[in-house]
């Protein structure tokens, strides 16, 4: 009975309840986000403690950032199929991320955000608020 319950209401939120992913535009705001982010993050030096975290060349990450954000916003979860659970804090361990180095995320997200139009300004904030409790949890040092 309880995976019947289980069965149903998983078809219940697909047919009914639109996912943030969903009710930002899906794979092509994100995907448009995360070159943005990565864009800012590789062009403006105030970020250049973040971007010294990766690699010369951001391809890997860009594609990363974009299947974790699928799942993570409610769409495909992409990014589990292919890596397996994110494991966010685990995957972010060797590298000494304190709070400056998660409000200069934070802040290139928020810059990267502000300039998509196609999500709207209400979404934009509940993403944010989001992203500072990922980014909050990613800290560790």
């Amino acid at each position: 009975m309880k995976l019947l319950f289980q069965k149903w209401n998983e078809l219940y939120q697909r047919m009914f309840v639109k996912s943030v992913f969903d009710l930002i535009g899906g794979k092509l705001a994100v995907d448009k986000l995360v070159d943005r982010f990565y864009d800012i993050m590789d062009s403006d030096e105030k970020y250049l403690p973040i971007r010294t975290m990766h690699a010369k060349s951001l391809d890997s990450s860009r594609e990363k950032l974009k299947l974790f954000l699928y799942g993570w916003l409610g769409g495909p979860q992409t990014y589990t199929e292919k890596y397996g659970h994110p494991r966010m804090r685990m995957r972010h361990f060797p590298f000494k991320i304190g709070m400056d180095e998660r409000d200069l995320w934070i802040e290139c997200m928020q810059r990267a955000l502000s300039e998509q139009t196609s999500i709207n300004i209400q979404h934009q904030k509940q993403m944010l608020e989001a992203f500072m409790g990922l980014a909050n949890r990613i800290v560790n040092q």
